[in-house]
This record gives C-alpha cells, structure tokens and sequence, in this order.
C-alpha cells in the first residue's frame, strides 16, 4: 500500500504541467507543500486537482475521514482506525464502502507527486524477523506521476483524500510482494476525463482497470532509513539507490 510520497516540484511547476492555478482557503499557505518523504502517517497537507474544481489545485490533508466529521478532529479521529489512517483505498470497495460510496461519483481527485515508495520482503531473515526493504517508484521521463484519489469535504471545510489502489501488476507484484497492491495512476492522456462529471460506475472502473502502464516506471532499492523513527528520513537524499545482497529479483 502507498504510505509514502515524494513531493519535490513547487507549485508554480505543477501549475504548467496541470494547467491549473492555486486554489486557497481562507488561510494563505506559505508553504510551497514540498517533502522528501512525505509521511502518510503525519497526515501531511499536500496538493491535490479536485474534480469539483478540476482548474485548481488546492491543499488536502492525507487522511480521508467522513464529511459528517470534523476535519480539526482528525488526530481523535484516527485514534480509532489505527491500522486504516485513511490513507489509501481499496478500488474494489469504491462503489460500496461507507465513506467512498459517496465521493466517487463526484469528489475524485488527482495527486501530483513525483514518486512514491512502497516495501519489498526478502526471503531472508535477520534475527527471526523479515527483512524489508523501501523501494522508490518514479517516471522514467520524470515528469509528475498523477495518483488517482477520491476526497471529502468535512463539516468545519478540511477537504480530506486518500489515494485508490488495486491489484498489483507484474513488477509491482514482485517489489511489493506481501500485500501485493499498486496504486492507481491516471496516464497524461486521461487527466481530463478523470475529473469529468458524466463518468458511470463502468466509466471509472475501466478506467482504473486500463491506468498508467507500469512499463513508464522504474523503481530501485533505497535506504531502510526510511522507516527509521529516530533517523530524519524527509531529506533529499533519501532516494538515492542502496543495493542488497538480500534482494532476489528481477524486473
């Protein structure tokens, strides 16, 4: 599952590539929404193209909680889901799930991001335990991978997303190989009619069904500093390539 991101484009730049223009509440950000590692599990603001408003970009918090909820109460609220966070969702249960059953039809969202990390099992153990190591996905061309997402809205006016995801494909099933999931990932060509409003149940599940093809990324091993909680893993050099001789696969 996508716990972690990379964010490192300002969004003046994301602004080009999407052809969009900030959308702000009433609290001017000073903030450009910049991370390294982005840590789902901090419930960072980041920026997201939502389809009510598919011209603007505008904060979100990483954490979808109902919109009877209050956004300001989101720590109290995750008290209580601790291993959901709201940080990603199942596409399978989009139609039907109490909280996504009401956004898909018209709060979806896209996430601009330029890469995400996802975990890789070894068959080998160190000292009884699995060993696991991140990987960091990222464009070939490098240009921004758009992460499909749905949003809410909360009743005190936080807009709260979580990032859909599937099935895993080949090479996502050989790195991510215990939970075997990928996220969905809206190719350049569809941007527009992800966020259109006459998408059908159908519409939306071939389009998850036909996202980016995997062949566009790359991934490679980095350091485990990433899941360190005494080690800073927001710094830019967090993605640069570490090889283990423990890794046995091919992609």
């Amino acid at each position: 599952m996508c716990y972690g991101t990379r964010v490192v484009r300002k969004a003046q730049e994301l602004e080009v590539f999407y052809n969009v223009t900030k959308l702000l509440g009433e609290e001017q950000l000073e903030l450009d929404l910049q991370y390294f590692h982005a840590n789902g599990w901090s419930h960072p603001l980041m920026w997201v193209i939502p389809q009510e408003k598919p011209n603007r970009i505008t904060p979100a918090m990483w954490g979808i909680i109902p919109s009877k909820n209050k956004g300001a109460d989101f720590k109290e609220y995750f008290k209580n889901y601790k291993t959901f966070g709201g940080l990603n969702a199942k596409s399978e249960k989009l139609f039907d799930h109490f909280i996504y059953r009401h956004s898909w039809e018209h709060k979806r969202c896209i996430i601009p991001v330029d890469g995400f990390f996802e975990p890789h099992t070894t068959p080998v153990k160190v000292k009884g335990k699995p060993f696991k190591v991140p990987f960091y996905f990222k464009r070939k061309n490098d240009d921004p991978i758009s992460l499909a997402g749905i949003y809410t809205t909360t009743s005190d006016g936080w807009n709260t997303f979580t990032i859909l995801t599937k099935d895993a494909t080949p090479m996502f099933e050989q790195i991510h190989n215990e939970k075997k999931r990928r996220p969905v990932i809206i190719d350049d060509e569809n941007l527009d009619s992800w966020l259109m409003d006459d998408m059908d149940l159908d519409d939306v599940q071939q389009m998850i069904e036909d996202d980016l093809w995997e062949g566009e990324l790359e991934a490679y091993p980095i350091t485990k500093d990433l899941y360190s909680r005494t080690i800073d893993s927001n710094r830019d050099e967090i993605i640069e390539r570490v090889d283990y001789e423990e890794i046995e696969i091919s992609y």
